[in-house]
């Protein structure tokens, strides 16, 4: 115990700490090495840090005997494999203490936050841009012109002009206008003579074209298309290479302008579509639910996406230990990111292999965990059942790793590299008694607690994707993964300038940029016509048939303002209360209404 204690001692704060010397910084880095390694070819830096010289004082000779002594102690145990040494564990209750895991030193590599100055001035529309930039948009008008003289030389009888670079911002802005306003079908946002006719959508662009550029929006171009098919069925066939060339500039803007703050999240994220592409899949909630599958990093504090993958396979990832293991490994890159970060998970990627690795490479974790997966404590000595007390824990330690059970409704297990088992933390339950319910605290383990404060980072990012998805109905698999590349262009625009300005709500930011993509004024909205302005009698009719076309008639104002000229008439606008020509070669009335 009293070398656990003095082992104890050299734990790292959350910030980097300041030391009194040279030589006690080195000790104290190469104490943190040896208690947090678990394989010998596992984290050169301490030992590249610390210097020769310091071996030979004193204190180091003390400090690495007392080590060497508690090596000595646990080797047997430490050389049990993980399964067996779990098997032989007991659990053990809330009133045993359990040792405050070493807190790995948070580093990151960069400010925290977004990488953008406050001080200069943001719309809606150039953070929009850093991630669908205008030379990204080139190309993707370049391959949408390719595609479209492709459909066409194929048979296709629809007139086509290029699109450009601006009219393609519009195309968006208005991808995004549709996702704001429901309407049950594309033709019903030009209809005129329907009772919810909209002015708007046919002041940016005619409808024809709107669902010409729907139709041959490309991300790739065609002709490498062709050349990418041919290599269907073998290693060199590449299954995201229509959306290869907005993906990678859609992830390394997500990287490069924003930089996660400590607590992160790893989740799926579904983009339904029922296209057969041999990439979609199959859920197991809704078994007829169809779609592609993203592996998302988020920043839990503000649900910024980070890092994402596309799932395509069994191959999708190189490394091949595992999907679960695979997708976070690929999502967190310490040259990016830093180390000493906690990152979050639920009970799919959750692994006794996974959370060991990455607290070598400096990442505490915590997620809900499976019991019947390799190395969890399997034992029933002492653990909960049935009939166990609510707020009820039980946890087994087995090195950084600490597993939680935890009787709420039902059993909640958690396991965690962060936490200790529990530390007096207590959560509200409503109980029914006496047919009343009431509030009652419960203890919670610490890594429960973290858990559900820190997993919503994915849930609050589809959130935000959710409120103004771009998402419809089409007929392309890759035209529904461009509109969720817009869908996370838009949300982390937000995000940002929330970050940088916090001055705007979601709804306004996603008008603002609606009007800016579309080229026009937020404020000027779209003119309206009274229902009273119609043609009267400009006098009372009349019995006398032979003066019914002269009595009451006036002067046109129009005639009299743009001609000069004093033409007569007998009608009026009802609401103007002016006379204005109605004739068949001059319609005074309709050019008077066009000016106002």
């Amino acid at each position: 115990m009293a070398h656990e204690e003095a082992l104890q001692t050299t734990t790292d704060s959350e910030e980097e700490s300041s030391f009194s010397s040279e030589e006690e910084e080195d000790f104290e880095d190469e104490l943190l090495h040896f208690e947090e390694r678990f394989d010998a070819a596992e984290d050169t830096l301490s030992n590249e840090k610390m210097p020769l010289h310091a071996h030979h004082t004193r204190a180091a000779h003390k400090r690495l005997s007392v080590f060497n002594s508690e090596k000595l102690l646990k080797c047997e145990s430490d050389q049990m494999p993980a399964a067996k040494r779990a098997r032989t564990l007991s659990w053990k209750a809330e009133t045993d203490v359990d040792r405050v895991p070493q807190t790995l030193r948070f580093l990151p590599a960069r400010e925290l936050g977004p990488q953008l100055s406050a001080a200069d001035a943001h719309s809606p529309m150039s953070l929009f841009k850093l991630f669908f930039t205008e030379s990204a948009v080139t190309n993707l008008c370049h391959n949408t012109n390719a595609q479209a003289a492709r459909a066409i030389a194929k048979g296709c009888k629809y007139k086509w002009t290029d699109v450009s670079v601006d009219e393609l911002y519009r195309y968006i802005g208005l991808v995004f206008y549709m996702a704001a306003v429901k309407m049950s079908s594309i033709t019903d946002y030009w209809r005129q003579d329907s009772l919810f006719f909209l002015p708007f959508p046919a002041t940016v662009m005619p409808r024809d074209r709107y669902r010409i550029i729907s139709w041959n929006v490309h991300m790739s171009h065609p002709d490498a298309d062709k050349e990418n098919d041919r290599k269907r069925g073998t290693a060199q066939h590449d299954r995201l290479f229509r959306i290869k060339p907005l993906m990678n500039t859609i992830r390394l803007a997500c990287k490069a302008f924003y930089h996660p703050r400590r607590n992160l999240a790893v989740k799926e994220r579904l983009v339904a579509c029922r296209a057969n592409t041999g990439m979609t899949r199959c859920t197991k909630v809704k078994p007829t639910k169809l779609g592609f599958k993203f592996f998302v990093l988020s920043d839990s504090s503000n649900g910024y996406t980070v890092d994402f993958s596309v799932y395509t396979g069994k191959n999708s990832f190189p490394a091949d230990r595992g999907l679960s293991y695979d997708a976070v490994m690929s999502l967190l890159d310490r040259k990016v990111l830093g180390s000493g970060y906690h990152v979050y998970m639920d009970d799919f990627y959750t692994s006794h292999k996974l959370f060991t690795d990455l607290f070598a490479l400096k990442f505490g974790a915590c997620g809900t965990y499976r019991d019947q997966r390799k190395d969890f404590p399997k034992t029933a000595a002492n653990s909960l059942s049935r009939s166990s007390s609510r707020g009820s824990i039980r946890w087994i330690r087995d090195g950084p790793l600490v597993c939680v059970k935890w009787m709420d409704t039902q059993v909640v297990s958690v396991c965690s590299t962060i936490h200790a088992a529990y530390t007096g933390e207590r959560v509200q339950r409503k109980i029914k008694a006496q047919d009343t319910w009431k509030a009652k605290s419960f203890p919670c383990p610490a890594p429960v607690i973290a858990y559900n404060q820190h997993m919503g980072g994915v849930d609050l990012s589809g959130q935000l994707l959710q409120y103004y998805t771009a998402q419809h109905k089409t007929m392309k698999w890759y035209k529904k993964i461009f509109l969720h590349f817009l869908d996370i262009a838009a949300s982390n625009a937000f995000i940002l300038y929330k970050e940088l300005h916090g001055n705007m709500t979601h709804d306004q930011f996603m008008e603002e940029l609606i009007a800016e993509l579309c080229g026009a004024s937020q404020k000027a909205a779209p003119k309206q016509f009274s229902t009273d302005h119609v043609p009267i009698p400009g006098a009372e009719l009349t019995s006398d048939v032979r003066r019914i076309a002269s009595v009451g008639r006036r002067i046109c104002v129009h005639c009299k303002a743009v001609h000069g000229k004093k033409q007569q008439t007998p009608w009026k606008c009802q609401a103007c209360d002016v006379h204005l020509c109605l004739q068949l070669n001059r319609n005074c009335f309709q050019e008077w209404h066009k000016s106002l």
